[in-house]
């Protein structure tokens, strides 16, 4: 058959298949850390059910125990992992102007 006499019928592609980031026997709770930290950015903002793939309910799950820990400061609302030079700092200190009169 020719491929102009079928035109609406798609190609077969192989793809693989992903795995679900939450395995069944995970559960998602504010004590567990790891699973927690893997929906997080790296600038503590919660990441997005399409990014994430999770389902609808799980999300909810999540932000809910993100919440939870954040307000029982086991995880920081910021997440401030760039740490400032102390020679930017100390530049500025040192570097004072004398007034001339």
């Amino acid at each position: 058959m020719d491929k102009s006499k079928r035109p609406f019928l798609k190609s077969k592609r192989s793809f693989r298949r992903r795995l679900p980031p939450i395995q069944s026997g995970d559960r998602i709770d504010y004590r567990n850390m790891s699973l927690i930290s893997r929906f997080i950015s790296e600038q503590g903002k919660i990441l997005s059910r399409r990014v994430n793939r999770l389902t609808l309910k799980q999300q909810r799950l999540i932000t809910i125990a993100i919440k939870q820990a954040r307000i029982l400061s086991s995880l920081p609302f910021l997440n401030n992992e760039k740490q400032f030079e102390r020679t930017e700092s100390t530049a500025r200190t040192t570097g004072l102007r004398t007034r001339n009169k």
